[in-house]
């Protein structure tokens, strides 16, 4: 159970000096609830100002959601873009969204938000593409299908969708070509497919795609940058071992490890300026557990919080610079709840 893509649907700073900042913090963490009429919430993101989206529902197996935005105890819901499920993958510091939903006639569409409304933003041709990063300026990215069934990686700027291209994939609709983060210089880091069918994540800059280093093994995706450049994801190693990294604008790249034993995995899901990474981590027995990395190691973050009776942080999906992490948290009846977690001073 990889909850990261969310592809379910088709399927801080820290006010401490650099020396003080790896020692182990803890937080305080709420549930934000649920918008009325709905059953769960999955977050996706969290802004510099604390604001959260990601996807709301009733449960149960209807495999309906909306858009919400969470701000200050308040949910708004952006709803859909005619069809029955959406989510929100990223949020600026203006509060707009980008993400992908189902129309009236079934298909996903990459969206940004404009207000209070979803604005659908195109495709590359093949009719349906997702989004899922954006930065400050409004420009999105993602993956679209191309006029020939191939995904190609995206970004929309100033009103138009612009294909990135791919670093070498072999054609057709099998080999997922995506998009995933984009910074406030334009930067865009994602993950595809080589000419030799290896699975690199990749940087795009002014028009240029280059692969990412990797752990060992040309098995590797990438899925946040943040605004010094630096990139996390998931990499294989050549001990058998997928672990989360950090990678430097200067070509180097860190395993930043597992938790919960020798073949355990874990996946980097957002990174802030200061280089502080949060995802999950799946222990060797199967159990997940959301982490914070913090420069020094990788930390469960169930045991960093006072915990709320019954719920298990499986997920961590945002983090701001101010260090409020955003988790998906799991109910003994299987449940998906949003925490906010913050920082104890």
């Amino acid at each position: 159970m990889k909850i990261s893509g969310l592809r379910l649907l088709p399927c801080l700073l820290l006010l401490v000096t650099a020396s003080a900042f790896c020692a182990t913090h803890s937080y305080t963490m709420i549930d934000i609830g649920v918008p009325a009429g709905d059953g769960f919430t999955v977050p996706r993101a969290i802004n510099a100002s604390g604001q959260i989206t990601g996807a709301a529902g009733p449960g149960g197996d209807s495999g309906n959601s909306n858009v919400f935005i969470y701000t200050s105890g308040t949910f708004s819901n952006l709803g859909t873009l005619g069809g029955n499920s959406a989510i929100a993958n990223a949020i600026n510091t203006s509060g707009q969204v980008s993400g992908y939903s189902t129309n009236a006639e079934y298909a996903y569409r990459a969206f940004i938000s404009n207000g209070d409304q979803l604005l659908d933003i195109g495709d590359l041709g093949g009719g349906s593409a997702v989004a899922y990063g954006i930065n400050d300026a409004g420009q999105a990215v993602g993956s679209s299908v191309t006029q020939d069934g191939s995904n190609h990686p995206f970004l929309y700027s100033n009103g138009q969708m612009i294909d990135l291209g791919t670093l070498g994939s072999p054609e057709g609709g099998q080999w997922w070509n995506s998009a995933e983060g984009i910074n406030n210089s334009g930067v865009v880091t994602g993950y595809g497919y080589t000419a030799d069918s290896g699975l690199s994540g990749f940087i795009w800059s002014n028009g240029v795609m280059t692969s990412l280093p990797n752990l060992g093994e040309e098995r590797a995706e990438a899925y946040a940058i943040n605004n010094k450049g630096q990139v996390t994801g998931i990499s294989a190693n050549k001990k058998g071992q997928s672990h989360a990294f950090i990678a430097n604008p200067n070509g180097t790249i860190k395993d930043i490890g597992a938790i919960g034993g020798k073949y355990a995995t874990s996946w980097g899901f957002a990174i802030n300026d200061l280089g502080v990474v949060v995802g999950q981590a799946e222990e060797d027995n199967g159990a997940y557990a959301a982490f914070v990395y913090n420069g020094t190691k990788m930390q469960d973050l169930n045991k960093l919080v006072q915990k709320i009776p019954g719920i298990t942080l499986i997920e961590g999906r945002g983090i701001n610079n101010a260090g409020q992490i955003v988790c998906t948290g799991e109910d003994s009846q299987g449940n998906l709840h949003t925490l906010l977690l913050t920082p104890d001073k």
